[in-house]
């Protein structure tokens, strides 16, 4: 028996499963005589329109439930566990790795390293490949798993076992040609370093993995982040502008390519390296269709354009409005300018945009979803709020509402005397947020 417990946490009103009397506490045992290692399995075997589900009850009493139901109707149950499984934590030592970088005595999960091609495809996080066996790969294609997210580095076996700290890093580049060869659709990331995986390194790295489209759907380049909790670590040091713009002209080459060959730009620059090259963003038809946005790839692009078209809508008028944004020192300016523009329909509506400094992981970090409270907190004392503070979802977790230090938005209003609207990601929600 699977040593996962697989223990209902709630049953959906009008479903089977409250039709039959399941209720939070009970426990799944097994569909169709069949143990069940996690959610996939599950859904897998619960698609059937005959099913015979065996369940334990609180007390230990067992039924033998015989169900006759439409395909795929769901059973209607949420598990405790989502995954239905333990996660699979991550057996490589990457020397770019963040978790590495991270000071101590925060919350016990920031310090989880996952490497679990299942969250792969449930959340899009990207895995390395290095503790899958052919049973994972098996179970990948046999259920359609995909796309999954499978963070490269370098196509150079070598280098990829230096770089993930793992000798067996390179070989693990194999399974991709086997989900290839099934037709599996993949999306890959190389996180890049100075003096190691850049260069002619990323060059072949971005030629071989060409070789998998159509299946390779897209690759984004993302550059490392450093922390100042870097003592004993692997020496890396952070791209400059020139660095900036060699990566930018070596991806834009390889866009031409493959736009020759295949019809898509297929390899994507994250908006960190156009903002550090001080560069303008490519064109909303350069990304094909956002495949990478978790990846910080054309998420500006697509703000501004969906800001622009939401204020094209708006007749503008004399409301009076004071509000403030604080974000990341790196898309800071971009916000500035997006503030330009409202300025046009709405010249009443008054915005502070502040660059927030990273004190907390270092001056190196500039991306807004790093930010902490502590740092909030220190650098917006004293200076004009207005009305309402504006954050950006990516700075607190939605259900607990508080920060990577644990400092929550409640308190943070308290503290800074002001309501704080955590705005989601699209243009049209931060353009209402900064209207009302």
């Amino acid at each position: 028996m699977n040593k996962t417990t697989h223990t209902i946490a709630a049953v959906a009103p009008g479903s089977i499963g409250e039709e039959l009397s399941l209720a939070p506490g009970d426990v799944v045992l097994a569909i169709n005589g069949q143990e069940i290692e996690d959610i996939f399995d599950y859904h897998y075997l619960s698609e059937d329109e005959f099913l015979t589900v065996l369940i334990e009850k609180p007390d230990g009493e067992q039924w033998e439930l015989e169900i006759e139901k439409e395909c795929d109707e769901d059973l209607g149950l949420t598990f405790e566990n989502g995954l239905m499984d333990d996660y699979k934590s991550c057996c490589n030592k990457c020397v770019f790795c963040f978790i590495d970088q991270m000071p101590p005595g925060m919350r016990e999960t920031l310090y989880f390293k996952d490497d679990d091609s299942r969250l792969s495809f449930l959340q899009g996080n990207y895995v390395t490949l290095t503790n899958m066996k052919e049973y994972d790969i098996e179970r990948i294609i046999r259920y359609r798993l995909d796309p999954i997210n499978i963070s490269v580095q370098t196509t150079e076996p070598a280098l990829r076992c230096k770089m993930l700290g793992n000798r067996f890093a390179g070989e693990a580049l194999k399974k991709i040609d086997r989900l290839f060869e099934a037709g599996i659709r993949m999306n890959a990331q190389i996180v890049l370093c100075k003096g190691i995986n850049d260069g002619a390194h990323l060059e072949r790295s971005i030629g071989d993995l060409m070789k998998y489209q159509p299946y390779m759907e897209s690759v984004s380049v993302v550059p490392v982040g450093l922390t100042k909790y870097r003592e004993r670590l692997f020496p890396l040091e952070p791209f400059g502008k020139e660095d900036a713009k060699n990566v930018l002209d070596v991806i834009r080459r390889w866009q031409t390519e493959s736009m020759r060959r295949h019809g898509t730009h297929f390899i994507h620059a994250s908006d960190e390296w156009y903002l550090l090259a001080g560069e303008e963003l490519p064109p909303e038809e350069s990304y094909d269709g956002y495949l990478q946005l978790e990846n910080g790839v054309g998420m500006l692009r697509l703000l501004q354009e969906e800001f622009t078209e939401s204020l094209r809508e708006c007749a503008g008028d004399a409301r009076v409005r004071e509000r403030s944004i604080a974000t990341g020192q790196l898309a800071a300016p971009f916000l500035e300018e997006l503030v330009r523009e409202l300025s046009g329909k709405y010249p009443h509506v008054r915005v502070h945009v502040y660059p927030i400094r990273n004190d907390f992981f270092g001056e190196g970090v500039t991306v807004a979803g790093l930010l902490t409270g502590t740092d909030l907190k220190k650098q917006l004392a004293g200076v004009p709020l207005g009305d309402r503070l504006l954050l950006p979802c990516s700075v607190v977790r939605n259900e607990q509402r508080d920060f990577l230090d644990d400092v929550t938005v409640d308190e943070l209003e308290k503290t800074l005397q002001v309501p704080i609207d955590i705005v989601k990601s699209s243009g049209m929600d931060l353009l209402n947020a900064l209207i009302g």
